[in-house]
């Protein structure tokens, strides 16, 4: 039997259904005194999607856990994202995470395509005065859902093992393509890894990385990214390029050709709420985000976070065309 996501009133929410946030005084009414419910914040950042229409893109059943002490995966109840709606930081101190939003199925309501639009109800003062509230624990420390994330989930049952991935096949996240593309990549790599055929990004560099040259990337510009071999020279003993991992989920990206999304100067630690600011370029590529599909035992999660790219690892593309989706 497939997974059912269910609002207040016991209507399931299916991956491609439209739904509509629900007006502010609805939403106010599921929320408590620190602006959430079941301990996920509606964040203020959320606000302007209020009255609107979205379809529901992904069932939240299961989230990798991305803490320092992150056990992998979180188990999730009632909660759906829509289409990539994310959260642009302005509420936040101006965090560029750019973090897909989560929603309580208690926030949404399921329309029809003959059922008119409602007039979006402004935000009533007092749920835009609570949800702005509840951005800061403290001076210093920032509350969002990503710091909040552990509260607002649990932990997997011990014997579920490999069903949580069979069930993101049954809600309709994953198709069964995928998941036999996934599963099959995954047994291929645990044999290499046995028969040591198969090595970590981390032993690709042998030597340590030439000084970076600044290429003072800005957002909008056409770059390439660099071949395995060449981001290999960029990497550290550890996979590191100034501290900065590249990881499984970047190398389908080799080749290819993107627009800078953004630069990236800060963004807040989800373990302890304070906004790191960088000291070196960070940058986020438009249409690159994590994909769930390489990342060992954090299969399939639709969390899509942006991956971060050195300069080292970048060049300008030089009359190339039109980025690749």
């Amino acid at each position: 039997m497939g997974v059912n996501l269910r609002t207040n009133q016991g209507s399931p929410l299916r991956v491609g259904q439209v739904v509509e946030v629900r007006p502010a005084a609805e939403i106010l009414a599921t929320l408590d005194d620190d602006a959430a419910t079941d301990s996920l914040p509606f964040m203020p950042e959320m606000l302007r999607f209020v009255g609107r229409r979205f379809t529901v893109s992904a069932q939240a059943l299961k989230l990798c856990d991305t803490r320092s002490d992150g056990t992998g995966n979180r188990l999730f109840h009632d909660a759906v994202y829509l289409d990539d709606l994310r959260c642009d930081g302005s509420a936040h101190g101006g965090c560029q995470a750019g973090c897909r939003t989560l929603w309580r199925t208690a926030w949404l309501r399921p329309v029809s395509d003959d059922e008119p639009e409602s007039d979006g109800e402004a935000a009533a003062a007092e749920f835009a005065r609570r949800a702005h509230a509840a951005t800061r624990r403290d001076e210093r420390t920032y509350r969002c859902q990503a710091t909040e994330l552990g509260a607002a989930s649990e932990a997997f049952p011990a014997g579920d093992r490999g069903r949580k991935y069979l069930r993101e096949v049954r809600c309709g996240n994953v198709s069964t393509r995928r998941f036999l593309r996934v599963l099959a990549r995954a047994v291929w790599r645990k044999l290499a890894r046995t028969l040591r055929l198969h090595r970590e990004i981390a032993l690709w560099s042998s030597t340590k990385p030439a000084a970076a040259t600044p290429l003072g990337l800005r957002t909008g510009e056409l770059v390439r990214v660099k071949s395995r071999q060449e981001i290999a020279e960029a990497l550290d003993a550890n996979g590191r390029n100034r501290g900065l991992a590249f990881d499984w989920e970047m190398l389908p990206h080799c080749g290819r050709t993107y627009r800078v999304k953004d630069r990236v100067e800060r963004f807040i630690d989800e373990n302890t709420g304070t906004m790191i600011e960088l000291k070196n370029e960070c940058l986020i590529l438009e249409g690159v985000v994590c994909s769930g599909d390489l990342s060992a035992g954090r299969w399939f999660c639709p969390r899509a976070i942006y991956p971060y790219w050195r300069e080292d690892w970048l060049r300008r593309a030089n009359g190339a065309g039109k980025a690749e989706a």
